[in-house]
């Protein structure tokens, strides 16, 4: 019996380094490759080497909402704010049970009127819409019957006018420059489609006329543990995927679109809770499948400020819908897995995603298990998992700390000395606790997710600090 426990043992340690190896390896690569076209960019925008021109592509943004009252109106006075000239701004109010409408109609001082909506994507049908044109931009305001933020994403659509689309959450506020940033890829390169914003935190910052005037690191542990996290999982990594077209993920908080493209392929899923991935990765299939030629970037410089959830009951919220469509995306596209027809992405990106991202909180609660299980029968060197653990946090916040601070200093923001001992002190906590915290959640996320609907899932939000 010993020797087929030992036996075990053997193959889950050699599983378990090649996992391990793998990912660090990957990380590490992410890291050095994100931090140093971070630093390049920097350096490119000092020499002011950079595409300058009069001329602009014409945006629509597009900001789906569900009960907003708090946020709405800081984030479209955020997207006046913007040093941009040609675009409009279309709120899909999806069926709001609070005051998300009347706080934007008395604000903006927004009028009714008769306007029929071209139905190219399908969607529930509107209910009333308002427009005012008091503004430097065309606000529009479209109420609709409840269908959920594909739903709403698509309305948007249909009500464009422009041929690019900016998709955007209420509770976001874009910096000045932002949209000059995301449209750059399109103006350097005609076949772009899809273009991802920068996605950080704006727990602690202030920010006002779309630039941050003061910075702090959040006051509370859990979104400043996030903000480490969000330079180190999603700032590296997208800009490594980047580099050879294998971005499969555009966050719903900011993303640039083809109109044309996202319409021909059938625009947002209404059925899945990933609607954000789900359409990247359909453009990707439908490009490839169709012999269009065609690029998703990803545009480091164009920054979206968005609130981190401050309690564990929604971050649990928030990372279950993300975990669900995640595994919707690859499930129903599994067919690219290491298919030749779609190059790295089906031998990189669906690799990584799967085993690094969808499997990974079973793999390490297993870890956890078999460790468990090795200490019961007295066969585990307790010294030697201690200093293995040990090394894998001071790795890992090593590597944190290097994707943070290139971004805060690329970015020109300022950490007081009490906020850089906050961030060197909570990484290692993040790495240790709130990791595993997030794998038992993501672990949990599809037990019953069929019954449990699709709804918007409501994270508490706050009045951002925006004036």
């Amino acid at each position: 019996m010993m020797d087929a426990i030992k036996t075990f043992y053997d193959y889950v340690g050699v599983f378990f380094i090649l996992y391990m190896v793998g990912y660090a390896s990957f990380l590490f690569l992410a890291v050095a490759v994100g931090s140093s076209t971070l630093y390049q960019l920097k350096r490119r925008n000092l020499l002011k080497n950079e595409l300058l021109q009069e001329y602009y592509v014409p945006v629509t943004i597009v900001v789906p909402a569900y009960n907003e009252e708090v946020t709405i109106v800081s984030t479209i006075r955020s997207l006046l704010s913007l040093e941009y000239k040609l675009y409009e701004i279309i709120i899909v109010d999806d069926g709001s049970k609070d005051e998300t409408a009347k706080e934007l109609r008395e604000t903006f001082h927004m009028q009714q009127i008769a306007r029929p909506i071209r139905k190219m994507l399908p969607c529930q049908p509107e209910l009333a819409v308002y427009e005012t044109h008091e503004y430097k931009v065309p606000i529009t305001l479209i109420c609709k019957k409840n269908g959920g933020k594909a739903d709403a994403l698509n309305m948007g659509i249909n009500a464009s006018k422009y041929p690019y689309f900016v998709c955007m959450d209420a509770d976001s506020v874009l910096q000045y420059d932002s949209l000059e940033k995301i449209v750059r890829p399109v103006i350097e390169d005609g076949n772009v489609v899809a273009v991802g914003g920068a996605v950080r935190p704006c727990n602690g910052a202030q920010i006002q006329n779309g630039r941050v005037i003061a910075y702090r690191m959040p006051k509370k542990m859990l979104p400043c543990m996030q903000v480490l996290e969000y330079d180190r999982s999603f700032l590296a990594a997208r800009i490594l995927f980047d580099r050879f077209n294998g971005s499969i993920i555009i966050s719903g908080a900011f993303g640039l679109f083809k109109k044309s493209t996202v319409i021909d392929a059938g625009g947002y899923d209404s059925t899945t809770m990933g609607e954000d991935m789900e359409l990247v990765v359909k453009l990707h299939v439908f490009c490839r499948e169709h012999g269009i030629p065609y690029r998703i970037r990803y545009a480091t410089d164009a920054i979206c400020w968005t609130q981190a959830p401050e309690s564990l009951s929604d971050l649990r919220k928030q990372r279950r819908r993300w975990h669900i469509g995640l595994y919707e995306s690859l499930t129903r596209h599994r067919r690219i897995l290491a298919n030749p027809k779609y190059g790295m992405v089906g031998f990189i990106s669906y690799i990584y995603f799967l085993i690094y991202e969808l499997l990974s909180p079973y793999i390490e609660l297993f870890g956890v298990f078999t460790v468990a299980l090795a200490f019961a029968v007295d066969l585990i060197n307790v010294p030697f998992m201690i200093l293995f653990f040990l090394i894998y946090v001071a790795y890992s916040s090593i590597l944190s700390l290097t994707a943070f601070f290139a971004r805060i200093h690329t970015i020109d923001l300022k950490l007081t000395f009490t906020d850089t001992l906050k961030a060197i002190g909570l990484c290692a906590l993040e790495v240790s606790c709130l990791r595993f915290i997030l794998a038992w959640v993501r672990a949990t996320s599809l037990l019953g997710y069929r019954k449990k609907g699709r709804s918007w899932g409501q994270i508490q939000r706050k009045k951002i600090d925006f004036e």
